[in-house]
């Protein structure tokens, strides 16, 4: 009987990461995140299965970002009744963050279907509502740190902390069919050492194949030092004109890093004392949830918060929840901080604030997280003179700052230290990551004589 692991997504491209593993007759999937890019892309891959969601036995989720979990409730639609295993954290943003996407896809499809029913274009529907979302986590099943444990027939898994986000899994999976065993790990999404909030990446050990993400596989972050000292110049240089600082930010992990930076400049007057408004209603759920999951942060958090110094508490800052109290800030015309999602620019309150200060040359953009190709983000990263938002055309005149050693990503070092720690292995599979990405780390992996593919999407590979 073979194993075999087939890549369903996030191959050769960063979003939609999924992977089957198959050991004999018991199937088992890796991660099913969201595809995103342009709506009919969008639509078309995500609800393209080429396999049977029915016959799928377990799944281990990684963690709780939208393009590794925010499919499983299409799955569940399309027959997906297995558990799912992963961390308790996990879980639990995870709930969140189904929610949010559900909603997100029920007001975009209510917008699209106002423009198609005046010009008799077809009606469309979201690929699962929020009601749909809130069932989801119900087959979710919380498995700890370093706990072996049996998820199918031949096959066990261990979640290791990957140090990416609160509660985030490199998966490590044994299997063993006949007279036949291996150890495959999953580092699909990977962090880096000494992040705020978090701890290290733990090394998975005995390794005979590695599935790893390839994000930043051909760049080097500046120290995550230097992401304090660039955020002191950027919000000091819009405020001194008297501009807003816009911060497209993931809801999850990110906003929480920002905050916590945020927190440090204010405690120490690195900055000026200006109102900070986080324009989130999942953000404020989130940092609720590290707050309770409080275990799953590093020891130096664990400390401040029993010593009563909560970093997600300034004096100066607010969490929106009202879409009234987010529409008023656009009216405020005070120098401000708003931190909003979504992270890549695609959806959420940042469109709105975008539409309303993008073209006021003392506002700023600044960008603290990967944008994706094909996302408004990544064509305010390019600083295109022009971008579209709401389907309207808008001059990019604000100051865009990139501040790339926010990234909870590992980068090519990184990468390359965690792959030297796992050795021996019989063959690296590269993903989650442009091609110009995989294929930098994987040159450099070849010349110290490892095996490397980079698989397409849909590929399926004999594991021996």
């Amino acid at each position: 009987m073979s194993i075999t692991v087939k890549f369903l997504g996030g191959a050769k491209t960063v979003t939609g990461s999924s992977h089957l593993i198959s050991a004999g007759r018991t199937e088992v999937l890796l991660d099913a995140g969201l595809f995103q890019g342009r709506r009919d892309a969008f639509y078309e891959i995500n609800t393209t299965f080429h396999y049977n969601p029915r016959t799928i036995n377990a799944m281990v989720l990684s963690h709780a970002h939208i393009d590794h979990c925010g499919n499983i409730p299409n799955l569940i639609k399309h027959g997906l009744r297995c558990k799912i295993y992963t961390t308790s954290a996990t879980k639990d943003l995870a709930n969140l963050m189904l929610i949010d996407s559900g909603k997100i896809q029920e007001e975009d499809v209510r917008y699209v279907n106002k423009i198609n029913r005046r010009i008799n274009l077809p009606m469309r529907k979201p690929l699962y509502t929020v009601k749909e979302a809130a069932r989801a986590t119900k087959i979710f099943r919380s498995i700890s740190y370093n706990q072996k444990f049996c998820i199918a027939k031949d096959v066990s898994a261990t979640i290791l902390d990957a140090g990416h986000i609160l509660g985030s899994g490199t998966v490590v999976l044994d299997i063993k069919v006949g007279e036949k065993s291996l150890r495959l790990g999953y580092a699909v999404d990977l962090g880096r050492k000494n992040l705020p909030l978090l701890g290290d990446p733990v090394i998975p050990k005995g390794l005979d194949y590695l599935i790893m993400e390839t994000t930043y596989g051909n760049r080097l972050h500046r120290p995550i030092e230097e992401a304090q000292s660039k955020l002191r110049e950027a919000i000091s240089r819009a405020v001194r004109r008297g501009g807003k600082v816009l911060i497209p930010s993931f809801t999850l992990e990110r906003t929480q890093e920002v905050i916590y930076f945020l927190n440090e400049l204010l405690k120490d007057k690195l900055i000026p004392t200006v109102p900070i408004y986080v324009d989130s209603p999942l953000a404020t759920n989130i940092t609720d949830l590290f707050e309770y999951h409080i275990d799953f942060l590093n020891d130096k958090t664990r400390h401040a918060f029993g010593k009563g110094d909560n970093p997600f508490e300034l004096l100066n800052l607010r969490f929106i929840r009202e879409q009234k109290e987010s529409k008023a800030l656009n009216a405020d015309r005070r120098p401000m901080i708003i931190i909003a999602g979504s992270g890549m620019c695609e959806s959420g309150r940042i469109l709105h604030h975008l539409q309303n200060n993008i073209e006021d040359t003392r506002n700023m953009v600044l960008v603290v997280g990967y944008m994706a190709r094909d996302t408004l983000g990544r064509r305010i990263v390019e600083k295109n003179p022009f971008v579209k938002i709401f389907g309207v055309e808008y001059e990019l005149n604000a100051e865009v700052v990139v501040i790339n050693a926010f990234s909870g990503h590992a980068d090519q070092t990184e990468l390359m230290d965690f792959v030297s720690k796992c050795l021996p292995l019989k063959r690296i599979f590269l993903v989650h990551g442009e091609l110009e990405q995989s294929q930098a780390l994987a040159d450099i992996l070849i010349q110290k004589g490892l095996d490397v593919h980079i698989p397409d999407k849909d590929e399926e590979v004999l594991l021996n």
